[in-house]
């Protein structure tokens, strides 16, 4: 059985999932944070770490840094992948997830899963036999809220004490970074427009996770508030891959929560700014901003590389 036992999570990650950040403790995520910054500084101590380690990549969505951060990073790691897409499996309609799941529990070590739906990757975790990561599902991006936790706290001290804005849609990207921030205690306003807030349960989750963090996370239609004196500013794009049909109507609506050098201008004078990309340059965020020296949105897309080498170490290690 790949399940680990109730009692000896907190002390071991390996053969779990990690389908959400809210899988993890907060303990385990500053652990994993914490050797994805020795991973980075030292690589030559991990290069033999997941020696014959095997996973499967599937991607039902195109993707640049995910790809390549996953196939690069198991490499790294003395491992290797193969690449599915949906010409591959198709799954749900080709194949079943079920009988996906079943075959590559027997064939590779671990599966990473780029999809649209998020039951699809709990549905491949519940049937198969090896750790799943999520490497993006409609719900959440958790590797990618990882990372960024991770480029914040290389780029500022004392996380409990900075206030972090996130502003735009309340998509994937905005459920994890919620979540993480609720994990880690930090404070983090979330501003979007009313009809594209974040989703209620992962409000409440982090609320509720947030009482025994001291975290403060507040959603506000304001993006003047969710600015004023952060020391992060955080963005996407407005509308997510598979909601391009709504860009023209979403664009009305979001104008007002650009990311711009007026909206920049409440936050601190050192304050980063964030994406995942890709940016709809003009869009969310403009060139000046995007490319200023507060712009940290290419050592996050890097930091995705270790964050995502750490998850694979704690899940695959021997």
């Amino acid at each position: 059985m790949k399940k680990t036992t109730k009692k000896s999570v907190s002390k071991n990650l390996r053969g779990r999932d990690y389908l959400s950040v809210d899988d993890f403790s907060p303990t385990e995520i500053k652990s994993l944070i914490k050797t994805a910054a020795e991973m980075k500084a030292h690589p030559r101590r991990f290069r033999s770490a997941l020696d014959g380690k095997f996973m499967a990549l599937i991607f039902e969505k195109p993707s640049l840094r995910t790809r390549t951060t996953f196939t690069v990073g198991i490499r790294q790691l003395g491992g290797d992948s193969l690449l599915l897409s949906p010409a591959d499996i198709n799954l749900g309609k080709r194949e079943s997830v079920f009988d996906v799941a079943k075959n590559l529990e027997r064939m590779v070590d671990g599966i990473m899963i780029r999809t649209f739906g998020h039951d699809i990757a709990v549905g491949l975790a519940d049937h198969a036999g090896i750790p799943v990561i999520n490497g993006l599902t409609d719900l959440e991006h958790p590797c990618q809220a990882l990372g960024d936790f991770m480029t914040v706290l290389e780029c500022k001290t004392g996380l409990k004490k900075l206030k972090l804005a996130y502003i735009g849609d309340g998509n994937n990207v905005a459920h994890s970074l919620i979540l993480a921030a609720a994990k880690l205690g930090a404070t983090l306003f979330v501003a979007t427009p009313g009809e594209f807030r974040p989703a209620s349960s992962v409000l409440e989750r982090a609320a509720r996770i947030a009482e025994e963090t001291g975290a403060t996370v507040l959603w506000t239609a304001d993006p003047i508030e969710a600015a004023r004196d952060a020391d992060m500013i955080y963005t996407d794009t407005w509308a997510s891959m598979g909601q391009e049909a709504e860009a023209e109507k979403r664009r009305p609506l979001f104008a007002p929560y650009q990311v711009n050098a007026s909206l920049f201008s409440h936050a601190k004078p050192d304050a980063l700014f964030m994406h995942c990309l890709p940016a709809h340059r003009g869009e969310e965020v403009t060139d000046e901003i995007i490319d200023s020296s507060n712009s940290v949105v290419f050592r996050q897309a890097e930091n995705r590389l270790h964050i995502q080498k750490a998850i694979m170490f704690a899940l695959l290690r021997p």
